[in-house]
């Protein structure tokens, strides 16, 4: 674990306990392997929640609140104890899932594998040796036994390795975990074999000798006795211990007491053999400041548990891989670095051949030429293209700032670029600099000016497309987008007064995306099925604003302002639309704070739906049946992206299709068998997710910002 958390002082005499509970230890009063059976005795016939409860014990036992304290998975196989992590993982949505390489989710790692034991219960949810871990590093240590590697074939981003046995006398492939959690990993093995003494004699595995007894080969014993002196009980074993003991009841006795390891097993001679010399030194990456030093890894009897990095003579930093970032460097100067390696027994190696670096020199100050010849092309209402001569730099132009009056536009790597976002018939001002890669700028390129071409009348805003005010609870409001790019709805509401007189209502609040000729539909929660399906609106309400009557004004509001409205606004108690449907004219200039309803609607029956959110899916190709919501989930939802579809029951197989809004099918996949199942690469907008069991569907809305 990490210097900080290590715990400063760990009582080892007998008796003394890791907040275990008064007397749980009282029976274990001998030594030896007499004393592992009475442990046996102690831990034996725990609570076993199932291989599925191994997710629901993860919640609670292995959270990082002790080393970044940010709540994520913590992973043995990916934890970094001198830096960052290379990636991190939440509970609810890291989980596996498939994976191609680290970072994609997380799993759980039977320490001593189910090949071991058949993948019998309560071996395969016992969590004291099963915890959560990186999927592709789980299955590139696959069934091989731990231990110390000789030379690597694979190394994963927190220096877990994967090669060929350094143990005494076994001659296969064997993964070594990062040193700073090999104690932890022992002590699952110590537990496996105290809590499984009845049965462990009949499992075949490379680290196991045939006994109930020592129950390990004494090569690997000796090797599991050393990782656990090397790497002592930690407080986040502790917590961990703790959690797990609430989920089935049982402990880890040598977390608890750390010195029944060596009062049942042993303990292994002292380690007075230096490790291996580093070799290959070579120094990358050089810069004014620093540079990157790298080499192969040395092999120790034990383990190598870092390297200390000299600069001439003077330590300058100490790493547990095989590279390390230099920094603190004076451009233009020579250095001299060298490395030896060290074990968790102190013994240091000889040091490494020296490799000389020379720094780089010193900044460069130099700006570049000034941008000429600055013209302007292709000017539209909205934009234009600028192009310019380039310019010239002692060392090398990297790129231009190009500034709309004094405020930075856009920043190219050519000598021309589109200019976007302009509003029609406008004067702006145009300039140009040029930079180099030390950050140095030119002066400014003689300004030039350009005037946006005017724009044509157009519909630039949302509107009311169709009101129902229909027979009891059939109250529906149609939104259209007519403007020719999506529409945020964020800054969007709905608003009502109330039998013509006093203010508006606070307002119904929408959301998501509503593309370029698309509709949103809002209708009251109660309306009538066979009117409408409350499963195709994009919003379903009991909301006062969706139970308007015929004297009730609506307006359409954008950041709090009205752009548009049906009915006549402090208009009194007479009706002005009331048991019909209306519907915006096609020749309508829209949208429109007066409400001119002879002009500007089309006036239908009572009752009349089927206009709503034509352009949607039909409701008989989306219609809900009996899949109970808490059979899946949807995350994130909202999205800014990808989202996860994740099945709680797999008793069956599962059918899976989106549609966009319009009805449009975009996404299919059948025969799903698969708890997690991500979506990616669907544009912004709001999705109707399908499933389908059987005959059963249910259908939930997505929405991607």
């Amino acid at each position: 674990m990490k210097q900080k958390l290590q715990l400063l002082v760990f009582l080892l005499s007998f008796g003394c306990f890791a907040q275990a509970p008064a007397g749980y230890y009282n029976t274990a009063t001998g030594t030896g392997y007499t004393l592992k059976t009475q442990l046996y005795n102690i831990i034996k016939g725990h609570t076993d929640r199932g291989y599925a409860g191994l997710w629901t014990t993860y919640q609670t036992s292995d959270r990082d609140n002790q080393n970044e304290n940010d709540n994520t998975i913590f992973d043995l196989y990916s934890e970094n104890q001198s830096g960052a992590d290379p990636y991190n993982y939440a509970y609810s949505t890291g989980q596996c899932g498939t994976y191609a390489v680290e970072g994609d989710c997380y799993n759980r790692e039977h320490m001593i594998p189910q090949s071991v034991f058949n993948s019998s219960a309560p071996m395969v949810s016992d969590a004291h040796f099963i915890p959560p871990t990186d999927g592709k590093v789980n299955g590139m240590r696959a069934d091989y036994p731990h231990g110390n590697v000789a030379t690597a074939s694979w190394t994963s981003q927190n220096g877990s390795k994967l090669g060929t046995s350094a143990v005494s006398g076994y001659t296969g492939t064997v993964f070594e975990p990062n040193a700073a959690f090999k104690g932890d990993i022992a002590r699952m093995y110590f537990y496996f074999a105290t809590r499984y003494e009845n049965t462990v004699a009949g499992y075949s595995f490379n680290m196991f000798n045939g006994t109930s007894n020592q129950v390990f080969t004494t090569a690997f014993r000796d090797m599991l006795l050393a990782w656990h002196a090397a790497d002592p009980v930690s407080s986040r074993e502790i917590a961990r211990n703790n959690a797990i003991y609430a989920r089935q009841g049982n402990r880890n006795p040598y977390i608890d007491n750390p010195s029944y390891v060596n009062m049942i097993w042993g303990g292994a001679a002292p380690d007075t053999t230096a490790p291996s010399v580093p070799a290959g030194l070579v120094a990358s990456n050089i810069t004014q400041t620093g540079c990157t030093l790298s080499w192969s890894s040395s092999t120790d009897n034990v383990a190598v548990t870092g390297y200390n990095v000299y600069q001439g003579t003077t330590l300058k930093t100490t790493v547990t891989s095989t590279s390390a970032s230099i920094t603190g460097l004076t451009a233009g100067t020579a250095y001299s670095f060298s490395v030896k390696a060290k074990d968790a027994a102190g013994n240091l190696s000889a040091s490494s051949t020296s490799v000389n670096v020379t720094t780089t020199a010193p900044a460069d100050t130099t700006p570049p030429t000034t941008p000429s010849a600055l013209v302007a092309s292709n000017v539209t209402q909205t934009g234009c293209t600028l192009s310019w001569t380039a310019s010239s730099d002692n060392t090398g132009v990297t790129g231009y700032d190009v500034y709309q009056g004094a405020t930075l536009k856009t920043t190219v790597a050519s000598t021309s670029a589109a200019i976007t976002g302009l509003t029609a018939a406008t004067l702006y001002s145009f300039s140009v600099r040029a930079k180099d890669a030390a950050g140095n700028i030119s002066a400014s390129s003689t300004a030039i000016n350009v005037t946006t071409t005017s724009a044509s009348p157009s519909i630039t805003e949302l509107y009311f497309s169709e009101y129902l005010e229909g027979s009891s609870n059939n109250k529906a409001l149609e939104i259209a987008n007519a403007t020719g790019a999506s529409i945020n709805l964020s800054i969007y509401s709905v608003k009502k007064q109330t039998n013509g007189a006093g203010t508006w209502s606070t307002g119904l609040a929408l959301s998501g995306t509503l593309v370029n000729n698309a509709k949103f539909v809002i209708v009251n929660s109660a309306i009538a099925s066979a009117c409408y399906s409350t499963a195709t609106a994009n919003i379903s309400t009991a909301a006062g604003e969706m139970t308007f009557n015929g004297n009730d004004a609506v307006g359409l509001f954008k950041n709090g302002v009205l752009i548009d409205v049906i009915g006549i606004f402090n208009g009194g108690t007479a009706n002005f639309s009331a048991d019909e449907t209306l519907r915006r004219k096609t020749t309508a200039i829209v949208p429109a704070t007066t409400f001119n309803k002879t002009n500007d609607w089309d006036v239908l029956a009572i009752d009349t739906c089927s206009g709503l959110g034509s352009r949607m899916a039909s409701p008989t190709q989306l219609t809900a049946t009996t899949i109970s919501s808490t059979d899946f989930n949807i995350y994130p939802n909202p999205t800014n992206g990808d989202f996860n579809i994740y099945f709680n029951n797999m008793e069956k197989e599962y059918a899976i299709e989106i549609y966009t809004i319009l009805g449009k099918k975009v996404f299919e996949k059948s025969g799903v068998t698969t708890t997690n199942n991500k979506v990616s690469q669907l544009q912004t907008g709001v999705y109707l997710v399908k499933i389908t069991r059987d005959s059963d569907t249910v259908v939930k809305k997505v929405i991607i910002n």
